[in-house]
């Protein structure tokens, strides 16, 4: 009779897999910085990475000029360890189309990249929330039609309280060195969101965002009411939809997507 025999090393391997995949069940569900405006204070952990990705349009009128912007989020991040993360973000594929008197012309091209880190500074602990820095510096990188002028550096502060009846708070303040083509200045950041855990999958939020705190000249009062849900299919894995109201003249009418996230 032929006696089956297993290598050392399938063991090892198989043993190795088992001991990863109990690691990982144990795990916290994936948290994402997607679809609302407020980043979360969660970093991705060590050796980790997790793409966020989706499809946005951005649509406003004015003048007589309708315009829509498509766009493809996506931030990549990768966990130092349970306190740092690197990260680099970008709009991706852009394309404008603008129809003024029944002619259309559209624009092609890619965003800016935007590069830096995350530092998960403090644990929630009673009623202390937990927080986080960012610190970006956007670079002029992207198509001539889409690139903003030189380096922009930018710094957030992140605090979310988790609340009674499975509901959550977040807010974050910030400041951006920005530029045009006139000069340099200094806009602000400030935005609140207000979440819910309906299921151990399924999550809703609504948020008041100040994405752009400027005086007029350079850009103003960016601001937008939004509001969105997520879908967890797995531990590593979710789904998103969001949208978003402008509420100032110096912001699109609307905007909506739809995005993806995991976690490796």
């Amino acid at each position: 009779m032929h006696r089956l025999t297993i290598h050392p090393w399938f063991l090892t391997f198989g043993s190795a897999l088992l001991m990863n995949s109990a690691v990982y069940a144990e795990e916290e569900p994936i948290a994402t910085d997607r679809p609302d405006f407020v980043e979360s204070s969660d970093v991705v952990g060590r050796g980790r990475m997790q793409i966020e990705t989706g499809i946005n349009l951005e649509r406003n009128s004015e003048s007589g000029v309708d315009d829509r912007t498509y766009t493809t989020p996506t931030l990549v991040r990768a966990g130092l360890n349970d306190h740092w993360e690197l990260r680099m973000e970008t709009d991706g594929r852009t394309v404008q189309s603008m129809t003024e008197n029944g002619t259309t012309s559209t624009s092609h091209g890619y965003s800016d990249i935007a590069l830096g880190v995350k530092w998960h500074f403090t644990d929630a602990k009673g009623n202390a929330p937990s927080t986080a820095w960012l610190f970006h510096v956007d670079l002029d990188t992207g198509s001539s039609q889409f690139r903003g002028v030189g380096k922009r550096p930018s710094l957030r502060f992140v605090a979310e309280w988790d609340l009674p009846g499975d509901t959550s708070f977040g807010v974050m303040p910030g400041v951006v060195y920005d530029q045009n083509d006139q000069h340099r200045f200094v806009s602000g950041i400030l935005a609140a969101t207000y979440g819910k855990q309906f299921t151990p999958k399924f999550r809703g939020f609504v948020e008041l965002a100040g994405q752009q705190l400027a005086n007029q000249s350079d850009g103003g009062n960016v601001v937008t009411a939004d509001a969105g849900m997520t879908y967890l299919i797995s531990k590593s894995m979710q789904l998103d939809m969001s949208i978003s109201r402008g509420l100032t003249t110096d912001t699109a009418d609307w905007s909506g997507g739809v995005g993806f996230s995991i976690k490796f």
